[in-house]
């Protein structure tokens, strides 16, 4: 059960990896969800170190990553390159921070505790004292597993009999080197240049890929079974999980997908609807045009078209939707350290 929130106090934050598009879309959301932090530290890679960028609607400077970053620092969110975190984490850990990592860097021997919030009604979570063994190590999914998982969770009840999950996430996946890649290329491609493909190995723009080329890791292979991975730790049993196959498109944001769920006695359109909009998820109303990536920008939730059944099998049905691939997972770190404070002490 949700914890009943109490007075809140001011904390102090770490924000590493604030010049990625992680970092700044968690700086934003930050100051929108006026997160109570009384100081907000931007640290990064020492290359990027010094750099001015806005926090709280004032400009401020980018601080290197040192021996003494996290002192005092309440909750040290790490959405830096995995390399990034891997190396910094334990630091935060031995001044007492609370680390929430968005970038997937953490080592298994972290024990992070995967957490999504918005599903605990679905999938209560364990109590807080044995989430993390006493280590206050947190791991905020990306968008891929944060949709998957709404979806098992919101279908679970019905006992579906087959879901297959088809995602296609955008370049910006890759972070800011992904969408300066497609707009290289789609600029090359339209003043009949040869295209550049060092980030991708393929040609991304007026595209989709079911694979990139051999020098790109991790592959598109690679990255569904991280997600298949992610899962299966999530739901440990409590749940079928969908097969999943990836198409990259070619698009700078937002993570679309399409989804068959078939059901031995299938329920109506509107019991799954509801069941899904429990989450938090957003499903369109009936006078609405369906979401798509420009119409999900910015928003924290998963915006879910109708349902539609199919029209071979009586007992399957349709599901288009997409989300804020950068706005979900970030969403997810804050509302995880806003449910922390709102345990009592």
């Amino acid at each position: 059960m949700t914890p009943t929130p109490t007075k809140r106090t001011a904390q102090k934050v770490a924000i590493v990896g604030a010049s990625t598009l992680l970092g700044k879309e968690l700086i934003q959301l930050v100051e929108d969800r006026n997160f109570p932090a009384d100081d907000v530290v931007l640290l990064d890679d020492p290359s990027v170190a010094g750099t001015v960028t806005e926090a709280a609607g004032a400009a401020t400077f980018i601080h290197p990553l040192e021996h003494d970053s996290f002192e005092n620092v309440r909750f040290a969110f790490f959405a830096a390159s995995a390399a990034v975190t891997k190396k910094h984490y334990e630091a935060a850990v031995n001044e007492g921070a609370t680390v929430i990592d968005l970038s997937g860097g953490l080592p298994s021997h972290a024990a992070p505790f995967v957490w999504i919030p918005a599903l605990d009604a679905v999938l209560p979570p364990p109590p807080a004292d044995a989430k993390t063994n006493g280590k206050q190590v947190y791991s905020s999914p990306g968008p891929a597993v944060i949709v998957a998982a709404t979806i098992v969770a919101g279908l679970k009840k019905f006992s579906p009999t087959r879901l297959a999950l088809l995602l296609f996430p955008p370049v910006s996946e890759a972070g800011a080197a992904g969408v300066t890649e497609l707009e290289g290329q789609t600029t090359d491609l339209l003043s009949f240049r040869t295209v550049e493909k060092k980030i991708f190995d393929a040609q991304v723009a007026f595209n989709l890929l079911p694979s990139y080329g051999e020098a790109r890791e991790p592959s598109l292979v690679d990255t569904r079974n991280r997600i298949r991975e992610q899962l299966t730790n999530y739901f440990a049993g409590r749940a079928n999980l969908p097969a999943i196959q990836l198409v990259q498109a070619s698009v700078f944001y937002g993570y679309a997908f399409s989804l068959y769920a078939e059901f031995g006695a299938a329920p109506t359109a509107d019991e799954l609807e509801k069941s899904l909009a429990v989450l938090g998820a957003r499903v369109r109303g009936a006078d609405e045009p369906p979401p798509d990536n420009v119409s999900a920008a910015g928003l924290n939730e998963i915006q879910f078209d109708r349902l539609q059944r199919d029209s071979d099998a009586s007992q399957g049905y349709w599901l288009w939707g997409v989300a804020d691939n950068l706005r979900l997972p970030v969403s997810n770190a804050v509302r995880i350290a806003e449910e922390l404070l709102a345990v009592p002490a």
